[in-house]
């Protein structure tokens, strides 16, 4: 028996909002390594004057063809500017990118921490959710944050 003209439409919409969901999360997913690596060799060269390939491997637990992999990603994308056997270093796009990546952690963790969650497992679901949390949902947990604290 054949749904309904009725029914045809409703799955129709469920599966735009389903097919929606997922193009979001593959987005979410395609961004998620550049921010990490982004931010990395930000804190790297906080600390050290320079991102080096082999740091960046050993910090993100990759090989170093893997590194020198993403590395030329961020290449082509502008994040980053390198040249044979040099340090890496972030251009402008790298660095705001670096900046809203930790925006986003920041406020995830504190919320996190704000409900009660400990500061490792906090630490651990912020890196995840950071990636993958509209605008709009990083306001609400910003906010209640904020109620959370006064109380």
């Amino acid at each position: 028996m054949r749904p309904s003209t009725e029914k045809r439409l409703s799955m129709n919409r469920q599966a735009a909002r389903r097919a929606a969901a997922f193009s979001r999360i593959r987005e979410a997913h395609q961004t998620e390594v550049a921010e990490d690596y982004v931010e990395l060799i930000d804190d790297l060269i906080g600390a050290y004057g320079e991102a080096r390939l082999v740091d960046l491997a050993e910090h993100m637990g990759v090989s170093h063809p893997t590194a020198s992999k993403i590395v030329q990603r961020l290449l082509r994308e502008g994040l980053v500017e390198s040249r044979p056997y040099r340090a890496i270093f972030l251009t402008d796009a790298g660095r705001r990118m670096a900046d809203e990546a930790r925006r986003r952690h920041r406020i995830v963790l504190e919320f996190l921490r704000a409900i009660g969650i400990d500061e490792e497992t906090a630490e651990q679901d912020a890196e995840g959710i950071e990636h993958h949390v509209s605008e709009a949902t990083l306001e609400a947990l910003d906010r209640l944050t904020r109620d959370l604290a006064r109380r």
